[in-house]
């Protein structure tokens, strides 16, 4: 198997560029998780030569409000950084609500799989989730086209909407995760974010070898530790302050209202402020719940471009990564915590304990508290506010780790994953990432 392997992946580093047509709902100017692997991991297929189309939709996430400068035609081109990315229209609706937001992924179904037909012949079709019909679109391309189907499995959809109580398990939802099946069976390959998504899908019956764990990872020369922003730092009155920062999604499975109630039980310390940068379907509610509850140490910043994610870092002193108490969330790993690594800033992960703290417990990079345990949480706090030996040990222990999650690696692993879907090796994608990897482990060790 280890021979077979290397041959692979020695096939792969010699063969032809690839042809690659992506299908993901988000992409940049958006600055959610899947926006972002999907743009910096293109990025690098690009630079090695590749051809990458992806198909998309006009900005408009979490609000729903088309981003400047953009109308939301039928069809539209534009090359973002040596990516050809077309973008179809849709209709818009806010990341919240069960009915428009499903009327929307359609939309993008329907548009997106009539845009692809009119795109040169690619060597594969990949789509990512969430959401589930993105993947149904690239399973339909795929097929119209006669060229494989690679399934990027960011989220186990429907599975996560039911956790956060969005829909009900009724007869639709059950219909809904037979074809979610389907699509695993009918892909050449899935290619997972996390090994706990692989262990469902072996439960479920989905041929092991044909999984190929790649790990989201973070481009870490983008980041780095910094000095706080001046600026920023005076316009927030921050200075002297010990920052918690959430940055990122504002959504139901984050449970952020736990947040709230660890800043309310810390309203007596006006040494510690929770900083909460992103956009979302709760985000309204929270700054009105905060306002309600008059607390004082809760500071509410707006979605912000991906070029000034750093200097917003820049003003936190511990990176909070918060989840719902659902088991769901046990094989979620939020990509936000590699930022916060490449930051080196320690990360207190607030979810249930899986895979994500388990990288944690190993790197060293942070702690982790029960899900919504407001209590625990604020005593983590009040800890780390006052051991500043402590902070700085676990920072740069969060700082050396960061390099083991690069988005480079996962560009690497994942693009050997489709020159062996186009050798007709997908069923075999699982060791062809593991051997990859090893290569590349080796590869950094003989280095230094």
């Amino acid at each position: 198997m280890i021979a077979h392997g290397n041959e692979i992946s020695a096939k792969v580093k010699s063969g032809t560029p690839l042809n690659i047509l992506f299908l993901t709902e988000n992409f940049p100017p958006e600055t959610n998780a899947a926006a972002t692997r999907v743009y910096e991991r293109a990025c690098y297929w690009v630079k090695w030569g590749h051809d990458v189309t992806i198909i998309t939709s006009v900005p408009n996430s979490p609000e729903g409000e088309i981003f400047p400068g953009y109308i939301n035609r039928w069809r539209q081109v534009e090359s973002v950084s040596g990516i050809r990315v077309v973008r179809v229209k849709t209709l818009i609706a806010a990341n919240q609500g069960t009915t428009m937001r499903v009327l929307d992924f359609l939309s993008f179904m329907f548009t997106a799989f009539f845009a692809g037909l009119f795109e040169r012949r690619p060597d594969l079709v990949c789509a990512t989730s969430p959401q589930f019909f993105s993947a149904v679109c690239g399973w339909a391309l795929g097929l119209a086209r006669r060229v494989p189907f690679v399934f990027e499995l960011g989220d186990l959809w429907p599975e996560s909407i039911v956790a956060v109580g969005v829909m009900q398990k009724r007869l639709g939802l059950r219909l809904m995760e037979k074809f979610e099946l389907f699509l695993y069976s009918r892909s050449a390959t899935v290619i997972a974010l996390t090994h706990s998504f692989k262990e469902n899908l072996m439960r479920r019956g989905i041929n092991k070898n044909k999984i190929a764990v790649v790990l989201n990872g973070v481009d870490v020369w983008r980041y780095g530790p910094r000095a706080r922003d001046h600026d920023l730092t005076a316009k927030f009155k921050l200075s002297g302050k010990f920052v918690v920062g959430y940055v990122g999604t504002h959504g139901m499975a984050h449970a952020l209202s736990n947040v709230l109630d660890t800043a309310g039980r810390l309203i007596d310390r006006p040494k510690i402020v929770f900083l909460l940068a992103g956009g979302g379907a709760e985000r309204d509610m929270l700054m009105a719940e905060a306002t309600r509850r008059k607390l004082t140490n809760v500071l509410f910043l707006p979605r912000q471009p991906k070029e000034c994610m750093p200097k917003i870092w820049s003003l936190c002193d511990v990176a909070l990564v918060h989840l719902k108490d659902n088991p769901v969330f046990k094989g979620v790993i939020p990509s936000k915590m590699f930022e916060a690594m490449a930051m080196g800033l320690p990360i207190v992960m607030a979810g249930p304990k899986g895979e994500a703290s388990t990288i944690l417990k190993a790197t060293g990079a942070g702690l982790h508290v029960p899900a919504e345990n407001p209590e625990k949480l604020a005593a983590v706090t009040i800890a780390l506010a006052s051991q500043p030996h402590r902070l700085a040990a676990i920072s740069a222990k969060s700082l050396a780790a960061a390099p083991h999650y690069s988005r480079e690696t996962q560009a690497r692993l994942m693009l050997d994953a489709f020159s062996a879907v186009k050798m007709g090796d997908g069923h075999k994608a699982a060791r062809v990432v593991e051997v990859s990897l090893d290569n590349l482990v080796t590869a950094k060790k003989e280095q230094t």
